[in-house]
């Protein structure tokens, strides 16, 4: 035998033995003992004999945790192989919702669960499509005039802000940055980043959410990326016609409010520029921002519930738009089953003084949008926020508004 012929011998021996113990060693020894060393065990125990720990572990009560497994059960429960014991739901589900709540890395899980860490990704990602998916409902934008003039009814008994159909703002969801991307997702802040991009209503509820332009984007322009800013645009989301002011002759639309990220139009206003204000144009911002705090809390709420949001999501977009989407989709689910909001999460206000005491500094903040600075806002949004600045000083004032500017 030619020495070529022996060293191609010796390379096919290797190949084969490399393949040999591939197959042998399928998986670590101690992941084949997962009933032994699953977190499922101590979560059944804590079932019974401590609830506050189980919600601590997953976010969610014994009440809500049966009621989501069993609605995603059909679509993530897997059969078993020859090779293997399949994973089941519950455990699936409860290591889901465990990396929403902490963040922790898929190595970290893998001690709390005996799953393989690139396993855990693949649950995550499953796991959270059925939370979206068995949902939906829980997330959805007014379809009528009839609908947004219920919202807008919520924001006028609850912070005296008639008209306004939705608080709007968008955050920085920080990520890892994705191989080959450049500086596509790379942001103001010199993080990479996608956009979460919302409307809340007055109850501390999503209506909408859209997940994934890039950071790079970090001016009005991420809310012409969205379906719903595209609608916005176009006049198409069966906004009510203007109507009469509550108390008033003034006749004026109904409209989200937002802050100087995004450019105002006559369903769009914000607050006036900070400078040269007059005492009426500080009174119509302290009026509007009440309303528009409602965004604000929400996304603090979410942020500190789900600790996933306080570090970079390891994944690439499409996993990350899915875990957030997931987040707020539970954060909602949370809100209508009888999920208690603690004051500090929270704008609250006196309803003696009308002093509002922000959230309290353990809330986590995301990063705000980059402010743009749009002179030219056509004239008939500046005319409506005119006049509305004109009801909030006149025929709409509230008893403790000068106290609270002054």
């Amino acid at each position: 035998m030619s020495a070529q012929d022996l060293a191609a011998a010796v390379v096919l021996l290797l190949v084969a033995k490399r393949k040999r113990k591939r197959t042998r060693c399928w998986s670590k020894d101690w992941y084949t003992k997962r009933q032994k060393y699953t977190h499922e065990n101590l979560l059944k125990d804590l079932m019974l004999t401590e609830e506050a720990d189980f919600k601590n572990f997953v976010r969610l009560d014994l009440e809500q945790f049966q009621e989501l497994l069993e609605l995603v059960t059909p679509l993530i429960e897997k059969k078993n192989t020859n090779m293997r014991e399949a994973i089941p739901p519950f455990q699936r589900l409860s290591i889901t919702l465990r990396y929403l709540a902490t963040g922790n890395t898929l190595e970290d899980l893998k001690f709390h669960s005996a799953i393989a860490p690139q396993t855990i990704s693949l649950i995550i990602t499953e796991t959270c499509d059925a939370i979206i998916h068995v949902l939906k409902e829980f997330i959805k934008l007014p379809q009528t005039a009839e609908e947004w003039e219920r919202v807008a009814k919520d924001f006028e008994s609850q912070w005296n802000a008639p008209h306004v159909i939705g608080a709007i703002d968008g955050k920085h969801v920080e990520i890892k940055k994705p191989p080959g991307s450049g500086s596509y997702y790379y942001n103001y802040k010199k993080t990479f980043s996608v956009v979460l991009m919302a409307v809340v209503n007055a109850n501390y509820e999503f209506i909408m959410v859209d997940v994934g332009t890039n950071g790079r984007v970090s001016d009005g322009g991420v809310l012409q990326n969205t379906t719903f800013g595209k609608q916005l645009k176009n006049n198409a989301l069966n906004i009510p016609p203007p109507a009469l002011l509550p108390g008033s002759s003034r006749k004026l639309p109904y409209f989200f409010v937002g802050d100087d990220a995004f450019p105002m139009s006559q369903n769009l206003l914000k607050p006036y520029s900070q400078t040269r204000l007059t005492k009426e144009k500080r009174i119509y911002n302290y009026r509007i921002s009440r309303a528009r705090r409602m965004v604000e809390s929400v996304f603090g709420i979410l942020a500190t519930r789900f600790g996933v949001f306080q570090r970079a999501f390891p994944f690439n977009p499409t996993k990350v738009r899915k875990i957030v989407l997931a987040c707020c989709y539970l954060h909602n689910f949370l809100r209508k089953s009888r999920s208690f909001l603690s004051p500090s999460f929270m704008f609250r206000e006196d309803n003696e003084s009308g002093i509002i005491h922000p959230p309290s500094l353990e809330v986590f903040q995301l990063p705000q949008l980059k402010n743009i600075n749009i002179k030219n806002s056509l004239n008939i949004a500046k005319q409506a926020r005119d006049e509305y600045n004109e009801f909030c000083n006149n025929e709409g004032a509230v008893p403790w508004q000068e106290k609270m500017v002054s």
